[in-house]
């Protein structure tokens, strides 16, 4: 179907013949889009923007999952937007308060309401003769529309929302019970009462079985092998002794720090020291588990802490459901799924009505969204990202993603200041285009995410890649990112700036 294009005159009538035209276009209306776009009307008053949102609501993640016990995987001090503090006791928040300050966030700045949702952009073509993007989405109903916009932000993140990732499981068809996979969770899932098998060991397996376990008859955790679990506090004990004297706004940015630094330690602790992080997160498990239990088999991982994210219950809650003796731990392999449950390669088999595919995530970079340069449709996963957050050779287009060894929130916050300050840079100088280009034949190409996740592993291959060196290089450092994005000069060399070519006119014969 052609897309339609439509554009509001100034007579409030539509000109079918051409796009609307924006300053700046924002893809996304999660955690990130909304702060990108609280940032553009503070530090960029005068520029035109809209969100394109594929879903129907706000919210990015924490509308999509809906799974029992979601939860934020980092601490809302850091978590939460630099500009608006978290006012909250609970510093590892469950996803319906994350969600609903988000959508505060938007509302009271009034960002909801230039979402427009329905929208799924599915191709961005540059031209350096109008020195824009032309923007096309698809809606709803099948339609496609159409958007002039001089800059892209494009905040969609790098999961696919429309399908998890599930492993092919033999004799999955004769399963008599329900499979269920968290990112597609049931309005009203029936396991009250009923024995539950959760397959996976990361993060969102730990956050389902202790909340399952409050309702079902037995929940049993099924892992191939074992992840780094971490106990943490549900509540922050400095913030909540800090609250007391301060106001919030004084408390947050002390929290947010003192979380930041402990978050940079015990990372940089981990990977030069990992025998030493391994002996001390060992130490806390078996101080958690009852006397006796077997924690080489089912806590004691194969690779090194932080080679993979380590999975935070908040207040031991995965540790209580162990001891309750509600839900256990299963470390094997699936040999095949029987009509009554799953058969292990070791014999045993695990009874279950329903079976919950905790198996991890498909990753999608820039929400799937195709790219034309000048007619051309170069291939991401050779490009090479500037500073994590713009692709080389791509002018006007910035992306976000997070860090993998702290809070999302953390790079998405300057990320959205950096692309604003480097908008006004060109409005000051009298730039159309900034892009990135290397000069330095030096620089090596490297994988984006140095992780050994299932997700990433399956996916790298087909992401664009990092330098070796500065400003291609990304850092997984916020303290060093906070220099560098936040106070270094935006004309390093390696970002190119110019004004537009208009087109020769045509003599006439």
């Amino acid at each position: 179907m052609p897309p339609e294009t439509l554009t509001q005159t100034p007579g409030g009538g539509a000109d079918p013949a051409e796009p609307e035209r924006l300053d700046v276009l924002v893809i996304g209306a999660g955690l990130s889009g909304i702060g990108s776009a609280h940032y553009l009307q503070e530090r960029c008053p005068g520029k035109t923007y809209a969100i394109l949102e594929a879903r129907e609501a706000i919210g990015g993640t924490w509308d999509l999952f809906r799974y029992p016990g979601i939860r934020s995987d980092s601490d809302m001090h850091t978590l939460g937007y630099r500009f608006r503090p978290w006012t909250a006791a609970k510093s590892i928040a469950d996803g319906e308060s994350i969600l609903d300050y988000v959508r505060a966030t938007a509302r009271e700045a009034g960002i909801d309401t230039k979402v427009r949702f329905g929208h799924r952009v599915i191709k961005s073509s540059w031209s350096s003769e109008e020195a824009r993007w032309t923007v096309t989405a698809e809606r709803g109903d099948g339609t496609e529309v159409t958007i002039s916009a001089a800059f892209i932000m494009n905040c969609s993140g790098y999961y696919r929302y429309d399908e998890g990732f599930t492993p092919e499981f033999p004799g999955l068809e004769d399963f008599a019970g329900s499979v269920i996979h968290p990112q597609h969770w049931p309005e009203e899932p029936e396991y009250e009462g009923k024995r539950v098998v959760v397959i996976g060991s990361g993060a969102t397996a730990v956050t389902l079985v202790p909340a399952m376990a409050e309702d079902a008859a037995h929940v049993t955790m099924l892992q191939r092998s074992p992840s780094y679990i971490v106990s943490v506090p549900g509540e922050d004990p400095i913030a909540e002794l800090l609250r007391k004297v301060l106001p919030a706004r004084a408390l947050y940015p002390i929290v947010r720090w003192k979380n930041v630094l402990i978050q940079s330690l015990t990372y940089r602790l981990a990977r030069s020291r990992p025998r030493l992080v391994k002996k001390l997160v060992r130490k806390g498990v078996m101080n958690a588990l009852p006397e006796g239990y077997d924690v080489d088999t089912h806590f004691k991982p194969k690779y090194d802490p932080w080679d993979q994210r380590l999975c935070m219950v908040p207040d031991g809650d995965l540790f209580k459901s162990l001891h309750s003796g509600k839900a256990e731990i299963v470390t094997d392999r699936i040999e095949r799924f029987t009509p009554t449950g799953i058969k292990l390669e070791s014999g045993k088999e695990l009874e279950a009505d329903v079976v919950v595919t905790a198996t991890g995530l498909n990753l999608l970079f820039l929400g799937g969204m195709k790219i034309e340069v000048d007619g051309e449709e170069p291939d991401q996963s050779q490009m090479l990202t500037y500073r994590g957050m713009m692709l080389g050779d791509v002018p006007n287009l910035g992306f976000t993603i997070g860090y993998t060894n702290a809070s999302w929130t953390l790079k998405a916050d300057l990320v959205a200041e950096y692309l604003c300050r480097l908008l006004n840079h060109m409005d000051a100088n009298g730039y159309d285009i900034c892009v990135p280009h290397l000069t330095d034949p030096s620089v090596t190409p490297e994988p984006i995410l140095d992780f050994s996740s299932g997700y990433v592993v399956r996916s790298v291959a087909d992401l664009p890649k990092q330098g070796s060196k500065e400003p291609w290089k990304l850092r997984q450092n916020y303290a060093v990112d906070l220099r560098k994005l936040r106070y270094a000069p935006l004309e390093d060399g390696a970002m190119q700036f110019r004004r537009k070519v208009a087109a020769p006119q045509r003599l006439a014969v």
